[in-house]
Parts: structure tokens; sequence; C-alpha cells
């Protein structure tokens, strides 16, 4: 199954409403919030500066962008039509954000006339990401910054024992919604290879304690799994409430690996 994320419009609106809504309780656990302010704090945002999001999604993250370079202008560029929709309805008291649509491949800016570009969870789901580093770098100008967070989906789990039968979901979820879930074991490498001097690299871990943290990936995995005849309604409904009663019993355990790295243009 292709990474519906290649295509998102071609996925139907119920899943981009579906994900735009996942994307907020994602970027809202206070792992996520931490890490995105992290790299934010290591950034410049003069007044008169641009930033970009490259693969803005439904905006969850260029909100967060936008609060915190205000008054300095940020755009976020998403390839979905659905996507933008969703995001200006999400963001309608930002002066200083517009979301447009745009390939990462080629976006509509000048050469060296961005001061960051921020690619959040994206490259794990393009087919070429060194493409879309390629024209991050030539859209920045020189002293600019770029910003690459990605999960290494390779090391997503949602186990707590040997074949445990939660875990499916995760690995499900891996195989049919990821492009590539090696990605940032590459990452500093095609990072050089686009010209730009690592500032920064680190990954921290986001652990999976709570309901709502991994609940999506349950639900959306076992009705495609229902969906394809793999597994029947019954077993679906059966995992969805074990992942309920993991979290209510103070069992569940799911693990994931988000990795940031921050290169200048030199």
């Amino acid at each position: 199954m292709t990474d519906p994320f290649q295509n998102v419009d071609a996925a139907g609106p119920e899943f981009i409403k579906i994900f735009a809504d996942t994307m907020e309780i994602r970027q809202s656990d206070p792992t996520m919030e931490a890490l995105v302010a992290g790299y934010l704090s290591r950034l410049d945002f003069a007044k008169d500066s641009l930033t970009v999001e490259i693969g803005a999604g439904a905006g969850a993250v260029t909100r967060r962008i936008a609060k915190h370079a205000a008054p300095a202008q940020v755009i976020g560029y998403e390839p979905s039509a659905g996507f933008v929709k969703e995001a200006r309805a999400r963001a309608p008291n930002f002066d200083n954000l517009r979301f447009e649509q745009a390939d990462g491949a080629t976006l509509p800016v000048a050469d060296n006339s961005v001061d960051n570009a921020i690619l959040h969870t994206v490259l794990t789901h393009v087919v070429a990401p060194e493409t879309l580093l390629a024209e991050a770098a030539r859209a920045l100008r020189t002293g600019g910054w770029l910003v690459v967070a990605d999960v290494d989906f390779s090391k997503a789990a949602l186990a707590s024992a040997a074949n445990d039968p939660l875990d499916c979901c995760a690995k499900e979820f891996v195989r049919t919604y990821v492009t590539d879930p090696h990605l940032v074991g590459r990452l500093r490498g095609l990072i050089a290879d686009a010209g730009l001097r690592l500032d920064h690299f680190d990954v921290q871990s986001r652990v999976i304690i709570t309901e709502a943290q991994m609940l999506p990936w349950v639900e959306i995995t076992t009705r495609d799994m229902v969906t394809r005849g793999l597994i029947g309604q019954g077993l679906a409904d059966a995992l969805i409430a074990e992942h309920a009663q993991r979290a209510a019993d103070g069992r569940l355990y799911g693990y994931q690996a988000i990795a940031t790295a921050i290169a200048q243009k030199i």
C-alpha cells in the first residue's frame, strides 16, 4: 500500500479531517510541544524575516511557529488543497501567517530569500527527501537555518511483551502510512549532501502512556485492516478495548524516537 501522505487529496476528505485532528492531538502532547519550542528557541526571527514550513499539513506546528516568530512573517507551504483549506480555517487570527498550496520540491520563493525553513515530520513521507532538502537550501539565504524534525519510525512500538498483539497496530501504521521508516538514520548525510552545515542533532524519546497519545494509530489501522479483510471487526474492537484498558490501568506503553536536526547555509 502506498503511503497516502504522498497524495493527501486523493485519499479523500475523511482522511484529511481525521489526520488534521490527529496532528492537533499529537502536537498537544507535552513532549512534542517541548520539541518544537526547543528548536524554535535556536532560530532567529528578526521583524523583517521570513520563515517557511514545508509540508505544513493542517497547520498544527505552523501556528506555533507564527506565534513564536511574531511579528515576523511565516508561510506554511502544503501540496494538499484539502490540508490548506483546513489550515486556513484553523488559523483565523494570525496577522503574520498564511498558508499556500505548493510542492516542497518547487517552492514559489526566490533564491536566497528565506531566513528559516522547517520540515516537521515530512521527509519520512516522501520518495526523494534529497529533492526537498535541495529546494530548501536554494531558498535559504546565506546564514539561514534549516530545521528537520522527524520520527524514526523504525523504532515505533506499542509492545509490552514479545508478540504483543497491540504492537501490530504500530507496525501496520508504519507499513501503510510511512514511506521511509529509516529516514532518520540517513538524515545527517542527506543534510550534508544538500550543502548545509549541521549545527545540532539530537533524538528524543516520546513515551506513550496515555490513551489519547496513540489512539488514532490503533483506530485507523484496525479500521483499515477490517476494510482490507485482514481481521474481523471483533478483533478490531478487542484491540481498541485493550488499548483503552491498559491506559486506564496504567499499563500502556509505547515508544517513538524523534530526531531534530538544525543546519545552516554557509
